[in-house]
């Protein structure tokens, strides 16, 4: 295997290595891994500490479930993400935060409290959002989900060519970025594998993922424990996927990704040392 020289990619005043771990914590009643176990205030930071110690470089932060589920406001999210992400920022300095979120209200607290990256994964429905981040001076994770609306799950979607409407989705959204003002090597790009796409679909984007990383861009996989890897492994529950998330996170190493968001965080790094030492 070839590879090309990894992009730069700086965060909280860092350059990330080649092969970055970002870790979820989610703060939500109904987490479809956790089931809430890290909603509560202080388990979150719990949570942290370990994934830390485990050596995670990005904490990934979420206040809204990704799939259908309670209504989540604005006001609710500002309440379950900010006063974390200022605990994290004070008890962590060194840690890159992201938060998962969409909306540019939410952005723009977190920028204040101390976070380093948005991690819209839904592709773009607040087009202010790069507007805060580029306020902000901190990054931003530029996502596909096919156009679908947030925490809705896709019905019989269909492509041409799911690659190319990913990579020209994810490509554009980026260099808009960029316009804004968002640093270039604080923008990575995200497939998204599961949102507005099929198992089918998820599945030939990590074998067509070295398309992605060719652009030159970052590209960040959070493929863990997700449902088209439950559903190749023959319907495996959540709790069973450890393996099949491991599986696709090599490959996805191999193939150039850059950052890994993961539930798991010391069984990732295990897996990404051997693809290191495998890697020419």
């Amino acid at each position: 295997m070839t590879t090309a020289p990894a992009a730069p990619l700086r965060l909280n005043g860092r350059g990330l290595g080649p092969r970055a771990i970002m870790a979820v914590v989610n703060r939500t009643p109904d987490s479809f891994f956790d089931r809430g176990a890290t909603y509560a205030f202080g388990a979150a930071l719990d949570a942290v500490a370990r994934a830390v110690a485990e050596g995670a470089d990005i904490i990934d932060i979420g206040g809204v479930k990704a799939g259908p589920g309670a209504e989540v406001d604005v006001a609710e999210e500002l309440r379950r993400v900010v006063d974390l992400v200022a605990a994290v920022r004070d008890r962590h300095p060194g840690v890159v935060i992201s938060v998962d979120t969409w909306r540019a209200e939410v952005g723009e607290a977190v920028a204040q409290a101390g976070a380093d990256l948005l991690n819209d994964t839904w592709g773009g429905p607040d087009p202010r959002l790069a507007e805060v981040a580029a306020a902000h001076g901190i990054g931003l994770v530029c996502a596909h989900a096919g156009g679908l609306a947030p925490r809705t799950r896709p019905h019989r979607v269909g492509y041409d060519d799911v690659m190319a409407d990913v990579l020209a989705h994810v490509t554009a959204e980026a260099e808009r970025a960029v316009a804004l003002g968002v640093r270039r090597d604080a923008v990575l790009i995200d497939p998204a594998h599961d949102f507005g796409k099929s198992t089918r679909q998820s599945l030939e984007i990590s074998r067509r993922l070295g398309e992605m990383t060719a652009t030159g861009w970052p590209v960040l996989v959070a493929v863990s424990n997700k449902d088209f890897i439950g559903e190749t492994l023959g319907g495996r529950a959540v709790d069973r996927r450890g393996p099949g998330t491991m599986a696709v996170l090599g490959v996805s190493a191999w193939l150039g990704a850059r950052v890994f968001r993961v539930h798991d965080v010391a069984a990732a790094r295990r897996a990404l040392t051997a693809v290191a030492a495998l890697t020419p």
